[in-house]
């Protein structure tokens, strides 16, 4: 009876998901050895462009398990140690291109280290040592990959920023019913925010240039499409589509991925997630395909307290 107590009071036998971050700096080129100069600099920009640039990289791991009778999934010094085995030790301060025998450009199976191809791999470096769930790898606070052990596929994840004002009130509303439902947000006069916008797409990795899709001709869409025509308006009035329809966090996130589903599909990759920030308190997301088993996992992702705080 006292050691069925002691497992029941550890939680041991029950489910937990851990996460681990780590980080390390390392600098990466896009050049293709059967591309010309000009091809590589139109098919990757800036990023062709020679010795190369750096990052500091940041990786989130998600782990699963049950616990066991000390109450956790696993002991924290061996997660520390396979990772930095595994991945930092080798990363740290390195040239990736030369780093792994995968981005070993001079063999037909080699692929350039981009954050999408890269997070793939290290999935495969620690899956032998690690109940990984989950791998989250930060380029930059505005660009980061995903990655479930899901075949070849992946997701990318892009940031910006507009700032717009709206007025949450419906029309058939006095105004005393307004901000009952809506509180001060339905004051006559609106008020602004600097709105966070993430997009999230999913693809497969190309085995060669290591990308899911064009990235520059993502953020042009974004950009062209939500942000040149929301930044510095005032949503119900500047916005045909809030004349009528209440621009709460909620519905600003679904329209956004109303107008960028299609044009998303037009390049390759499937729009899987908005995700819209509008105060450091509130933020809206939506799943254009059913939320994953493991949206916890994501939701983790994103609050990661580390560099990336918004």
């Amino acid at each position: 009876m006292i050691e069925t107590s002691l497992k029941k009071s550890h939680g041991q036998g029950r489910q937990c998901v851990i996460t681990r971050r780590a980080g390390f700096s390392a600098s990466h080129l896009y050049r293709l050895p059967e591309l010309s100069e000009d091809e590589n600099f139109s098919l990757f920009g800036l990023c062709a462009k020679t010795p190369g640039h750096g990052h500091n990289y940041e990786l989130i791991v998600s782990l699963s398990g049950a616990l066991n009778s000390d109450g956790m999934v696993l002991n924290l010094s061996d997660v520390k140690s396979a990772i930095r085995t595994e991945v930092t030790d080798q990363l740290d301060f390195a040239f990736l291109n030369e780093a792994w025998p995968e981005f070993d450009l001079s063999q037909p199976t080699g692929c350039l280290p981009t954050t999408e191809a890269l997070v793939q791999v290290i999935w495969r470096r620690l899956a032998p040592y690690l109940p990984i769930v989950d791998l989250c790898l930060y380029e930059h606070p505005r660009l980061w990959a995903n990655y479930s052990g899901d075949a070849m596929e992946t997701s990318i994840s892009i940031r910006t920023h507009f700032s717009a004002a709206h007025r949450l009130a419906r029309a058939e509303l006095t105004q005393h019913e307004n901000e009952t439902t809506y509180g001060k947000c339905a004051r006559p006069n609106g008020h602004g925010h600097n709105y966070l916008l993430d997009v999230t797409v999913k693809g497969s990795v190309d085995p060669r240039t290591g990308m899911i899709c064009d990235l520059a001709t993502l953020q042009g869409l974004v950009e062209d499409l939500v942000v040149e025509r929301f930044d510095h308006t005032f949503l119900n009035k500047d916005i045909a589509h809030f004349e009528t329809c209440v621009p709460t966090a909620e519905n600003i996130a679904l329209h956004i991925a109303d107008i960028l589903t299609e044009p998303i599909m037009n390049i390759g990759v499937q729009l899987q997630k908005i995700r819209l920030q509008e105060s450091p308190n509130n933020a809206a997301e939506v799943y254009v395909e059913s939320p994953r088993k493991d949206f916890m996992l994501e939701s983790l992702n994103h609050s990661a307290s580390f560099s990336m705080k918004n």
